[in-house]
């Protein structure tokens, strides 16, 4: 091509130009997007020839020709299976042979010449007609040949005509290779020969599992040549059958010689499985299921002559040089594979039957709360059930592959996990069933909970440490438990608990959120014991909430000195007052009193520039205790108390808004205000007289303009919410009487119509809601 430009120029020009041709390619998609965005009747001028280039097709033509060709082929199928069934009787044996054999040699040899002109799709259609034809001659054989046989006959002659079926179309479609239907037709009909066989010979349960099982090889002899690889999945699912057979023949055999033939068809899985394993790659279920089906035989005769734990147990022994196969490089990687998951699959199951054992042993222990200190706990503890000896026998084992495995496979932190826990469960749970005395069996408790601890403290591995501590937590819960049984061993395991988790709190090198945890428990352990000293007295529950506040007061104390584990030494002491205040419920001067003492520990507490907040919840404290004890002594006007507490608050909040000027009107004038008009509100709800909801009203209105008028936040929230509420408790009995008066579909109409106001008005009234954020926000 040859210009008057020189080549750097017109390269220039092309690019501006496709640039322009890009920029307004973009405006017209984006037009284009906004108009057919707009409503229908704005549309309806457009001429349908603009829209019709940009219009996708709804079919495309290989589309509505497959569409055409399979109703075509079902169409025919229909027809063929009515003159089968219904005509069939108006013709002769001759008629009848003649037509079908026409009919299908026709079908069978039409796809031919329809692949030599292209016209596949018409090919595959004729082919599907003519591989339906010859199953219903097989079936017009059966109807004409056998009218009279029975079910077993029926059965057999389906077998033979599988097998003949199956046969001719493998041979049709390796005579058209092009057709794709014959292929897999064939593979699936080769299914059936020897199961329907084996049926029709009534074979029993074993007898039909190596059916299925000789069908697998067949298909998975298949499966190993390229062509044929979706043999495979026929191959697995009669496989599965095959082991799901033996493996419910074997668990209802009653002895070792009825385990035997069993035993023989799960050898036989076994050895097919690592077969295929060994010759397809990527094949490791297959190895996993030979793995199981290879435990199961073996263990399989030995269970009728085991106790139903130790046979648990068997299993789980057979199974863990399965996990060995990780380390055997001669073997292919699927063989490794699927042996090793075998085996880790079965210790997994065996270590949730233990667990499973040890958690109902050890919940039988909560029934030491039906009655504390009664020394009613048989002299072995709490027995293992039925498995006996055998969970922690499980447990252990499990635990050891567990390991194992950990160190084969470095770079895994699950089984090291595994292994802490389940170890733990099998060492905590092992002196239940062995008749030992109580105090051994905490004694023997205590000690692994306490390596538990320490391995937890000191693990450098996180996933490992978290293991250990949650089983630590697990241990120190069910030893506590179990001692409440009696006096002495509640307070020996409760110091020993407490001791260690206080040692585990100090211990430096030690994760922070271990100690964090262990200083947490040991203030749990410091509350308890201060119960069980409680309860050791004469005292009524309500006075024990007075030496259970020491230990809060005691965490404040120590404040800093408790370094990191602060915070959580601090949540354990606030959920320790919470439990005081629940035991002094049930005494009103108590309460009061125990309100008094802890809102003394919070403003100990708030001195402290990092606590200034527990000011509020002092505060807080105070007033109830007050109110409490008020309410306690039958007091009627609580003003003559609230008001001499108000007013010399207001004063020092005046004061301390003139020193400081940015002083928030809730730390100034809010504890004053609230200390009055709170409580008022409150006795006006339960006043049937007039009186005091009036002088609150005035009060709270005469505090609302106040705030208004000097723009301070706090005296015109509490005014404005009490003034409020009082003209709620005042219109309330009328309100009342207006709504029995009226229908009742008035309401929700009502409220139908509130809620499609609001929804009109959303965004002003999101506009209002923000103006009046903001007005607030300005206040101080």
């Amino acid at each position: 091509m040859n210009t008057p430009l020189p080549p750097a120029d017109e390269l220039a020009l092309i690019d501006r130009e496709l640039g322009q041709l890009d920029a307004r390619r973009l405006y017209l998609l984006a037009r284009r997007d906004w108009l057919l965005r707009q409503p229908a009747p704005l549309l309806w001028g457009a001429p349908a020839a603009a829209a019709a280039p940009g219009r996708p097709e709804e079919a495309s033509a290989p589309g509505a020709q497959n569409l055409l060709l399979t109703l075509g082929a079902v169409l025919l199928a229909v027809a063929a299976l009515a003159f089968t069934l219904v005509s069939w009787g108006s013709l002769g044996i001759g008629g009848r042979s003649a037509v079908l054999a026409v009919v299908t040699a026709a079908a069978l040899v039409t796809p031919a010449p329809l692949l030599r002109r292209g016209l596949r799709s018409t090919a595959e259609s004729v082919a599907a007609v003519g591989l339906l034809l010859m199953v219903l001659d097989a079936y017009a054989l059966f109807a004409v040949g056998m009218p009279a046989a029975d079910a077993d006959a029926a059965a057999a002659y389906a077998a033979g005509a599988a097998a003949v079926l199956a046969a001719a179309w493998a041979g049709y479609g390796r005579a058209l290779p092009a057709l794709r239907i014959p292929l897999p037709a064939a593979l699936l009909t080769a299914q059936l020969p020897l199961p329907l066989a084996a049926l029709a010979a009534d074979a029993g349960p074993a007898e039909l599992g190596w059916a299925l099982l000789a069908t697998a090889a067949l298909d998975l002899a298949l499966a190993a040549s390229a062509p044929a690889r979706v043999a495979w999945v026929p191959a697995a699912a009669l496989g599965a059958g095959a082991l799901l057979i033996g493996l419910s023949e074997s668990a209802v055999a009653a002895t070792a010689a009825e385990a035997v033939a069993p035993a023989a068809l799960l050898a036989a899985v076994a050895a097919l499985g690592v077969a295929a394993a060994w010759r397809i790659p990527g094949a490791w279920p297959a190895a996993t299921a030979g793995g199981l089906a290879a435990v199961a035989a073996l263990g399989g005769t030995a269970r009728p002559e085991v106790a139903p734990g130790w046979a648990v147990v068997t299993h789980l022994a057979l199974a863990l040089p399965l996990l060995a196969a990780v380390r055997v490089t001669a073997l292919p990687e699927p063989v490794r594979l699927g042996l090793a998951r075998a085996g880790a699959g079965i210790a997994g199951l065996a270590a949730l039957w233990g667990c499973a054992a040890a958690v109902v042993a050890l919940a039988a222990r909560l029934r030491v709360l039906d009655e504390v200190w009664a020394a009613t706990t048989p002299p072995a503890g709490v027995p293992l059930a039925q498995p006996g000896v055998a969970a922690p026998v499980a447990l252990l084992l499990a635990a050891g592959a567990a390991r194992w495995l950990s160190r084969t496979l470095p770079g895994r932190p699950e089984p090291a996990a595994a292994a802490v826990a389940l170890g733990w469960g099998g060492l905590f749970t092992a002196p239940l069933p062995l008749g030992l005395p109580v105090a051994a069996v905490l004694a023997a408790q205590l000690a692994v909970t306490a390596a538990a601890g320490l391995l937890a403290l000191r693990s450098p591995d996180r996933p490992t440490a978290i293991a250990a501590g949650a089983v630590a937590l697990l241990g120190a819960g069910s030893v506590s438990l179990a001692a409440l049984d009696g006096r002495a061993a509640t307070f020996a395991v409760l110091g020993l608990l407490g001791a260690g988790c206080a040692a585990g709190a100090a211990y430096g090198p030690a994760p922070r959120w271990a100690r964090s945890g262990a200083a947490a428990l040991a203030v749990g352990y410091a509350t308890a014991l201060v119960v069980a000293l409680s309860a050791l007295t004469d005292l009524a529950a309500p006075w024990w909430a007075l030496p259970v506040l020491a230990v809060p007061a005691a965490v404040t104390a120590a404040g800093p000195r408790l370094g990191a584990q602060r915070l959580a030494a601090e949540a354990a002491a606030g959920a320790a007052g919470l439990l005081a205040l629940a035991l002094a419920c049930g005494d009103a001067p108590v309460l009061a009193l125990a309100l008094a003492l802890a809102g003394v520990v919070c403003a100990g507490s708030a001195v402290r520039a990092e606590r200034r907040a527990l000011g509020w919840a002092a505060w807080g404290l105070f007033v109830a205790a007050a109110w409490v004890r008020l309410a306690s002594a039958g007091v009627a006007a609580a003003e003559a108390y609230t008001l001499p507490v108000t007013l010399p608050a207001l004063a020092v909040g005046f004061l301390r808004r003139r020193r400081d000027p940015a002083a928030s009107s809730w730390t100034a004038y809010g504890p004053g205000l609230a200390a009055t008009l709170l409580p008022s509100l409150a006795a006006v709800w339960s006043d049937p007289y007039w009186l005091r909801p009036l002088l609150l009203g005035v009060a709270a209105l005469g505090v609302t303009l106040a705030g208004a008028h000097r723009r301070l936040r706090a005296p015109l929230l509490l005014g404005g919410g009490t003034l409020a509420a009082v003209a709620l408790h005042e219109l309330a009995p009328y309100v009342v009487q207006v709504v029995d008066a009226l229908p009742r579909w008035l309401p929700p109409a009502l409220a139908g119509l509130l809620l499609l106001a609001v929804g009109a008005t959303y965004e002003k009234r999101l506009r209002d809601a923000r103006r009046l954020r903001s007005a607030l926000g300005r206040l101080r």
